[in-house]
């Protein structure tokens, strides 16, 4: 089924709609107010002395959960909160909807957290004829670099290796076809340079460590990269500010009907204090991920998604493992490996094999790391060895299931991306499939779905060009960066680190750092992971929505995929900082502590094993 088709079964929504009369200037006005008004002065006192609407925290969580189980309802309650599930929360709430957002882990706890970090075309899918697909995640990519998310997307340049000079022609067509419609998705402009051609001693110059010896040279191109777990906080973030409510750790057990069997809404369980709520809505978006069969079936087994989780793992060594410059981009038997360069690590993967264990579980395997470092090491003068990988990730691809003969299989290397939108039961939704880069696009369309054509029309969305959370004015703070470093006693990397993480909102945090005071020493590094500030763990509690260790770790200042021991030498520290700010004792920092290191210890016994069923059998509960 179509992801623009099934608008029926909606013909009462106008008698069942709660929607808001709400108008473009109301939703400008609410924008204004989330990113601050036009023009506004954000020097020493900064916006700090501003309402801050869009923070996630402990208060505003409970918050959220008693006003969406209001009798009143909602108009949409979005289940899931993955980059798809905060995109469509997002795009409710810019329409003037009164939105709510359940989760039941932390923001981004599952595929969103694990992906390649790639906004991206796919290149690849050029070669499968899928211009429509590139063409609208490449143009998605550019609003995201120029606009929705500067702070957070970068331009990467990745080196495509050609072994043969015949390969250049064709790489060549493939890669201008990318940037063409790169510029054509920005409607002219360029938002990355256009390809470059490289011979041997050009390779050798951009990455000393790619063994050119059997090359003919290289394709230089561009794509972006982004923290995924970030670009979900902020989605969540910047609908809340326009009014959204969202609650992380809030489990959906089932669905409400009415007499006539239609979905009214949800029955949830606070998985923090075990509190039951029901909340009401109009309409129900089930945005669950590799979960989507299992939340869709509470209301229906007798159709929906199909979906095929897919594992990719990921192994992280330091940036001086690697001599190089750019990233490197690798065709494989099976499917593409990129080896991707963050400021302080190298992230290289992905793999592309069914799974069939726990989907809450997965982890890589012995066999995986060995598949990564072969590719890895075959292009490679000095081989990544075993000892160099300072983390591991692995994460499942919600892959839409083909239509399959009895008896068939289907590889998960060829199974679509595009997302689909499907009505489960009367008042209630599902979207499955898509990609990180194109999460704007299926937000869209499901809300579209969700809707109908008329009410859809008549509250169209406002989130092509609205700027999350950091976005709005970080190039003149960007300007400043300078200007902060000195007044700081900082290095320019450090003051930079802080923008690409929280952008305009950087004068917020150095206000709160001035406010806490000497005592709490925000300013400080991290002893045992000094590239962060004690400041961005106490930013992640006040503002980011972490009430548990393993979120700050895993989520926020990512420690678990870049130290060896994944963060546990400094999570004492860390839980010092949290402490107060959440009220723990003794107590709670002891169980925090000891939870988050039996998990460190099941994975590292995890990975030894070759098989997923031997190293899921290591893991306790989700990780």
């Amino acid at each position: 089924m179509s992801h623009r088709e099934d608008h029926e079964g909606n013909e009462d929504y106008e008698g069942r709609n709660r929607t808001s009369r709400t108008s473009k200037a109301d939703r400008a006005n609410r924008a204004t107010r989330v990113h601050g008004a036009v023009g506004a002065d954000w020097g020493a006192a900064g916006p700090a002395a501003l309402p801050e609407p869009t923070a996630l925290t402990t208060a505003q969580r409970s918050a959220a959960l008693e006003s969406m189980s209001s009798p009143e309802g909602l108009d949409v309650l979005v289940v899931g909160g993955g980059v798809t599930g905060a995109g469509i929360a997002l795009d409710a709430a810019s329409r003037g909807l009164r939105t709510g957002i359940v989760e039941m882990g932390d923001w981004a706890a599952g595929t969103s957290s694990w992906s390649s970090k790639l906004i991206h075309g796919g290149l690849r899918y050029l070669y499968q004829l899928d211009f429509p697909l590139v063409h609208e995640a490449l143009t998605e990519r550019g609003r995201l670099l120029t606009t929705t998310a500067p702070h957070l997307v970068k331009a990467q340049p990745f080196l495509w290796p050609l072994k043969h000079h015949y390969e250049r022609s064709y790489s060549a067509v493939g890669v201008g076809m990318y940037d063409a419609l790169a510029v054509a998705g920005a409607r002219g402009r360029r938002t990355v340079p256009i390809q470059k051609h490289l011979g041997r001693a050009g390779t050798r110059a951009l990455a000393p460590a790619l063994d050119s010896s059997h090359l003919a040279g290289a394709i230089r191109f561009y794509d972006a990269r982004v923290d995924d777990a970030r670009l979900v906080i902020d989605l969540v973030r910047t609908a809340v500010g326009l009014g959204a409510m969202a609650a992380s750790r809030t489990k959906v057990t089932g669905y409400l009907k009415d007499a006539h069997g239609t979905v009214t809404g949800a029955r949830v369980t606070d998985l923090e204090t075990g509190t039951a709520h029901e909340i009401r809505a109009a309409e129900t978006i089930n945005a669950t991920g590799v979960w989507t069969e299992q939340t869709q079936d509470m209301a229906t087994t007798e159709g929906g998604l199909k979906v095929l989780a897919s594992k990719g793992i990921h192994i992280v060594v330091p940036r001086q493992a690697i001599d190089a410059q750019t990233g490197i981009f690798l065709r494989t038997e099976k499917s593409v490996l990129f080896i991707i360069p963050w400021p302080r690590y190298w992230v290289i993967g992905t793999t592309d094999t069914p799974w069939t264990q726990d989907v809450s579980k997965p982890v890589a395997t012995s066999a995986d790391i060995d598949y990564v470092l072969e590719h890895a090491n075959e292009v490679l003068t000095r081989p990544i060895r075993r000892e160099d990988i300072i983390g591991t990730y692995a994460g499942l691809r919600p892959l839409l299931q083909p239509h399959l003969k009895p008896g068939a299989e289907a590889a998960s290397t060829k199974v679509s991306r595009e997302h689909t939108v499907t009505r489960v039961a009367p008042g209630l939704t599902a979207i499955a499939g898509g990609k990180l880069t194109t999460y704007r696009v299926m937000a869209v369309d499901a809300v579209d779905h969700a809707l109908g054509e008329a009410r859809a029309h008549a509250h169209p969305s406002a989130t092509a060009d609205l700027p999350l959370v950091g976005a709005a004015r970080y190039h003149e703070e960007a300007a400043r960066a300078g200007e902060v470093a000195r007044s700081r006693g900082w290095t320019l990397a450090r003051v930079t680190h802080l923008l690409d993480r929280y952008g305009d909102e950087l004068p917020a945090l150095l206000a709160a750092i001035d406010e806490a005071g000497p005592e709490a020493a925000w300013d400080r590094p991290l002893a045992l992971a000094p590239d962060f500030l004690r400041a961005e763990v106490a930013w992640a509690v006040t503002h980011e929505g972490a009430a548990h260790l393993d979120d700050v770790l895993l989520r926020r200042v990512r420690l678990d995929i870049e130290q060896r021991d994944r963060g546990l030498a400094a999570a004492q520290e860390v839980l010092e900082v949290m402490a107060p700010l959440l009220g723990w004792g003794e107590e709670e920092v002891a169980a925090e502590r000891a939870s988050y290191a039996a998990r460190v210890e099941q994975i590292a016994a995890a990975e030894n094993e070759g098989t997923d069923a031997a190293a899921v059998a290591h893991i306790e509960q989700a990780i």
